[in-house]
């Protein structure tokens, strides 16, 4: 019988997990567990039948689309990091009214002015209001329409929002000789820290897009049990950045649309930056006017401003797919499997099976950061928005989240070899 549900907008969606997740308490008292919450909030992925393939789901993300209008306040911190310091921007979402009655700077995206240091003294706050903390995709920034589609329904429910910029994005500006990478989780965990402190009753919560849903996984991993965070979600990570890099080169299409396309981006980007990035006596600047592709941009700028001799070693210890295991909250992760720039290969559905604190969720159609709608809505935003509230609505994370999974017996007994997910490695016992 001839299957009508491609043609109606239908999409498949599965779920990946451990065989015993993470257990749960509702704020009723309740028992259930993160697979079956997330079971629960997905919604049925319905599709534009027109866009019927992974390519041109991620292309249609070129058409113009306003999206929800969100204002911003921005701050400038100074990076904690010794070996990397610097600036890096925070935009915090604001009202519409204050958004309003700020006006507009021209140097700084649509919506967004700077917070006057009144303003900034007075931003803390011993209310409880849960939080969201945004990490965006390569060369984007908080104006990015697939964010502001997920912060618009959240902060809309009184949330509050903060979007951490990567370095040199959305129009801010550099005073070291690096801009972003998909390794640097130092500036989000300063971001995390500090919102901590100002906000010490404020439960919260993190989204990551593409390349920041990889370093909201690497950061997520690093912290382990120490995480702050109530729960996470990343979307469209690329997970395995030297396969994604690999299935990139692949095809024509992969090459001289995707690759060509962001290495222009990250041109831009280096042109602006330029006077900086040159700093660094690493950089040969004849190589860097011949780069055409991301990879080649990342050979020759990313890999010696960050220390890496090669950017296929930068891409091995950038890539976020054995952080995964080192999770220690609840974790949700959203893949396209027809994702032609996040690769269904570089997905780790064996690693989301061994963590019971995660949960992945795939669709068989919808592309990068895509997953339009007919109507031209994307189908993540309220999916990822459902899962937050829904965690922040329902769950008692003090009868729940915070049991440690080793009272449960889900946890290896022997001491050697020992996996460090973080760092890769297998350690062994010293002889």
């Amino acid at each position: 019988m001839f299957d009508l549900s491609f043609l109606l907008g239908h999409a498949q969606t599965t779920f990946h997990h451990h065989s015993s997740p993470l257990p749960l308490t509702t704020k009723t008292g309740a028992k259930t567990t993160l697979a079956s919450l997330v079971k629960s909030t997905t919604p049925p992925c319905r599709l534009n039948p027109l866009l019927f393939n992974g390519h041109l789901q991620t292309m249609w993300t070129a058409i113009h689309n306003a999206g929800p209008p969100i204002y911003y306040k921005r701050k400038i911190f100074e990076s904690h990091h010794s070996v990397y310091p610097g600036q890096f921007t925070v935009d915090f979402v604001v009202s519409k009214a204050q958004g309003e009655k700020s006006g507009s700077e021209e140097e700084l995206p649509e919506r967004t002015t700077y917070f006057s240091e009144e303003e900034f003294e007075n931003l803390g706050s011993e209310d409880g209001k849960p939080m969201l903390v945004c990490l965006h995709g390569l060369t984007g920034g908080s104006h990015e329409v697939y964010l502001r589609e997920v912060v618009a329904p959240v902060t809309a429910t009184g949330w509050e929002a903060c979007v951490v910029n990567g370095r040199g994005c959305a129009l801010s500006k550099i005073t070291t000789p690096q801009l972003f990478n998909a390794r640097a989780t130092w500036d989000v965990r300063q971001t995390i820290s500090y919102l901590r402190t100002i906000f010490p009753n404020r439960p919260l919560y993190a989204v990551g897009f593409s390349l920041g849903a990889n370093i909201l996984t690497n950061y997520v991993g690093e912290e382990g049990d120490r995480c702050v965070l109530k729960a996470a979600v990343a979307c469209s990570n690329p997970w395995n950045l030297e396969i994604s890099n690999v299935g990139l080169q692949r095809t024509w299409l992969g090459l001289e649309v995707y690759s060509r396309t962001m290495g222009g981006n990250m041109m831009k980007l280096y042109e602006t930056h330029k006077e900086q990035i040159l700093k660094n006596e690493g950089i040969d600047e004849e190589r860097v006017k011949q780069c055409r592709y991301l990879f080649e941009f990342d050979r020759v700028i990313q890999a010696p401003t960050w220390g890496y001799p090669t950017e296929r070693a930068y891409y091995r210890d950038a890539e976020s797919v054995d952080a995964l295991l080192a999770i220690k909250i609840p974790f949700l992760g959203i893949n396209a499997e027809d994702d032609p720039i996040s690769h269904r290969e570089a997905i780790p559905y064996e690693e989301f099976k061994q963590n019971p604190y995660t949960v992945l969720c795939t669709t068989n159609w919808g592309g990068h950061l895509s997953w339009f709608q007919p109507g031209g809505k994307r189908w993540f935003a309220p999916a990822i928005a459902a899962f937050v509230t829904k965690m922040h609505d329902d769950i008692d994370f003090n009868a729940s989240v915070g049991e440690r999974l080793e009272a449960n017996g889900m946890a290896p007994t022997k001491k050697y070899p020992i996996f460090d997910a973080t760092h890769r490695r297998l350690i062994l016992p010293p002889e």
